[in-house]
């Protein structure tokens, strides 16, 4: 894992936010799920392998009040800090390999947008389901995005799990109920596509 580490640490060290293929100004289809939950200002909500992610400042814009951010890079952490100078206070920041992360916290809303499909071996796939699981609450939200059957293999240099909607079921079958799941293109800051699969789960 320590390799993995710091190849996002020598990414976020070396990149502008626009400089990376996964950049939106605005999370659009994530917000989407998250107006769908009608979920209270007061929940807890978690974006794993947030990065420098904009969700935290949309989530923030929205007056929520129990906001955790989990990156395994302390950079891109820092760098989001900085971005919202005294918000960033409002914020539970975690520097975490996600399949080492210990929840604080039960969360209502669990939202992971192009981390998952990194883990690429049963195990690792295994330790996230089981985190997840552990750390959800009953009835709470988990929302993945991926890259599907029609998108990359690789990114950032690092090969990835792509899904279909039920590959990705299959693993979240045993505590999870499936709402829904989309596709939709992503056009990268270089004006290439990358097409992801969302899909969204209630805890059992």
């Amino acid at each position: 894992m320590v390799n993995n580490r710091n190849h996002w640490e020598n990414i976020y060290s070396s990149k502008a936010e626009t400089e990376v293929s996964w950049f939106q100004p605005y999370p659009k289809t994530s917000m989407g799920f998250l107006k769908l939950f009608s979920l209270l200002l007061t929940a807890n909500i978690i974006d794993i392998g947030g990065g420098e992610s904009h969700l935290v400042d949309a989530l923030l814009e929205k007056g929520y009040q129990n906001i955790w951010v989990l990156d395994i890079s302390a950079t891109a952490i820092e760098k989001v800090k900085e971005r919202l100078g005294d918000k960033s206070k409002l914020i539970h920041w975690i520097v975490s390999d996600v399949t080492e992360f210990k929840p604080p916290v039960r969360f209502d809303f669990w939202h992971d947008r192009a981390a998952f499909h990194f883990l690429t071996n049963n195990d690792a796939i295994n330790k996230y389901v089981a985190i997840a699981e552990a750390g959800i609450s009953n009835k709470g939200y988990l929302v993945l995005g991926t890259f599907s059957e029609n998108g990359p293999e690789k990114c950032s240099g690092l090969q990835i799990q792509q899904y279909k909607q039920a590959s990705m079921s299959e693993r979240f079958e045993i505590k999870f109920d499936r709402i829904k799941c989309i596709t939709e293109d992503h056009i990268t800051p270089f004006n290439t596509v990358q097409n992801f699969l969302f899909c969204s789960f209630q805890r059992k």
